[in-house]
């Protein structure tokens, strides 16, 4: 396998455990009825649970 190869494999996994977390962030939020605390241009901004998306896609847009 080569570095390319290598690199797109690991590079696989770091996206598939960024989206598994946010999913298990999301369901702690919802059961316990609890904000998203964000920052956005600089603002602190709260989102309530029952607004936040269920997944998140961290894989660039073609």
């Amino acid at each position: 396998m080569d570095n390319n190869g290598s690199f797109r494999e690991t590079s696989d996994k770091i996206i598939e455990g960024l989206e598994l977390a946010y999913k298990k962030l999301v369901i702690f939020k919802k059961q316990n009825n609890s904000p998203l605390i964000v920052s956005k241009n600089g603002e602190i901004i709260k989102i309530d649970p029952a607004d936040i998306p269920p997944t998140a896609s961290y894989r660039p847009k073609k």
